[in-house]
């Protein structure tokens, strides 16, 4: 009985450490492909005449997708591993704390990032990727392969946008959310789960194309990396700023 106990919590605690090392590890390859597209790669193949931008995307981008679509499904996982391993999920109560919701804040925020690189991001990526090798091989251009690439880019962007509110939560869960803040309240939780999933949900929205896709208007933050990136801090502080405005104490 102590051996089972003993051996049930190492599992628990190497489990913790695997998951949690690992999730960084893979996270940080996500991201930063997530950022090495934005950033560099956009910009890049913007300056590129079709043909060499056809190349490109046939050697380059093709793997730099394959890293970047598993590695956001390895954190993922990693992450769901982390919740399951966490003593404090004994209790589910947990998530009324002040830890809790910042890192339930911060996983809602990477979970839509994933399901946007596997829903969205690659599906429409296969698109492109099929036009420039067929076209590369002397074949016809794909009349679609321009929007599928547009519908991409404007949910890349958002992801670029989501990063910096998502790592905020992240690692501010046990650096300093989870300090001197008062979530007792029912009514205070869900007046901060109310304005955070309208903001969430109005952004998502937005790069899905459900207020358009042509440049310009509510499509401005998506136009540019620089804007994407002046967007994203703003939201960082927009949602620092409810948090506090709710529950400092």
């Amino acid at each position: 009985m102590v051996l089972a106990a003993a051996l049930e919590v190492f599992t628990r605690s190497g489990g913790a450490f695997a998951s949690r090392w690992l999730h960084v590890v893979v996270g940080i390859t996500w991201i930063g492909l997530l950022y090495y597209f934005n950033f560099v790669q956009a910009p890049a193949f913007a300056a590129l005449d079709a043909s060499s931008r056809n190349d490109a995307t046939d050697k380059l981008a093709s793997r730099a997708l394959w890293w970047f679509r598993w590695s956001a499904l390895a954190t993922f996982l990693m992450g769901i591993l982390i919740l399951y391993f966490q003593e404090q999920l004994d209790d589910m109560d947990y998530f009324k704390t002040a830890p809790g919701i910042s890192i339930l804040t911060g996983a809602v925020l990477g979970t839509i990032m994933f399901l946007n690189v596997w829903g969205v991001i690659w599906p429409r990526q296969k698109v492109v990727i099929a036009n420039a090798r067929n076209v590369l091989a002397g074949g016809e251009a794909d009349p679609n392969a321009a929007g599928a690439g547009r519908t991409a880019l404007l949910a890349s962007r958002q992801n670029t946008i989501f990063s910096l509110p998502m790592l905020m939560f992240m690692v501010g869960t046990s650096h300093f959310f989870g300090l001197g803040y008062d979530t007792t309240g029912g009514a205070d939780r869900a007046i901060y789960w109310i304005v955070m999933l309208v903001v969430i949900a109005f952004f998502e929205l937005n790069a899905l194309g459900v207020f358009g896709k042509e440049p310009g208007g509510l499509r401005w933050m998506y136009d540019d990396h620089k804007n994407a990136i002046a967007t994203s801090v703003v939201l960082l502080l927009v949602m620092y700023g409810v948090w506090e405005i709710v529950f400092a104490t």
